[in-house]
């Protein structure tokens, strides 16, 4: 019994390390005005006909705030990386000058800041649904683990580990969401 105890928390506990994966990748999609290599993580680029992650055929970096560059490894890259980028609908301007790519990335109106922390709270609320849902579903498990001839002391010091999970997580959420709204409204 104390295997199929462990590995309802262990199965909980992965879960929620989903739901903060799933929030952290939805988060960087959110562009604060702040230039970010992540900001690309989603653009594939046909490298002889392969779709292959836009890191994988370059070098990507920020030499300020408000720029990434883009530095192809191979020169016959760059039409297929600055079309990818601009087919992502990301919103971004690639310009190149035959070597390196640069995408200026533009300072979001105080309108579109307020749009952008309203959406990082829906996510937010997102990830701690999930981590809702993955505790009722330990709680169920755990019940039926009762109903089997588990202790219940045992019962109950699980759900207390699977609530002390949710918090531990909760709180991780507010954190990321704390440090994303400052990034959001910092000009």
């Amino acid at each position: 019994m104390h295997e199929e105890v462990q590995m309802i928390i262990d199965i909980c506990k992965e879960k929620m390390e989903h739901a903060i994966a799933h929030l952290d990748k939805e988060l960087v999609h959110l562009r604060a005005g702040k230039a970010s290599p992540r900001m690309l993580d989603t653009v594939l680029v046909n490298y002889y006909d392969s779709m292959v992650p836009i890191a994988q055929v370059s070098n990507i970096n920020t030499p300020d705030a408000r720029t990434i560059a883009i530095q192809p490894w191979e020169k016959n890259m760059i039409h297929p990386i600055e079309k990818a980028i601009i087919n992502s609908n990301l919103g971004f301007n690639p310009d190149n000058n035959g070597e390196i790519i640069r995408i200026n990335v533009p300072a979001p109106t105080e309108q579109r800041r307020k749009d952008m922390v309203k959406q990082v709270n829906k996510e937010g609320e997102i990830a701690k649904v999930s981590l809702r849902t993955a505790r009722k579903e330990a709680n169920d498990n755990l019940k039926k683990l009762l109903k089997e001839g588990l202790s219940e002391d045992l019962e109950k010091d699980a759900g207390e580990e699977v609530q002390n999970l949710v918090n531990d997580f909760s709180k991780k959420i507010d954190k990321m969401l704390d440090e994303k709204t400052i990034e959001i409204l910092t000009i």
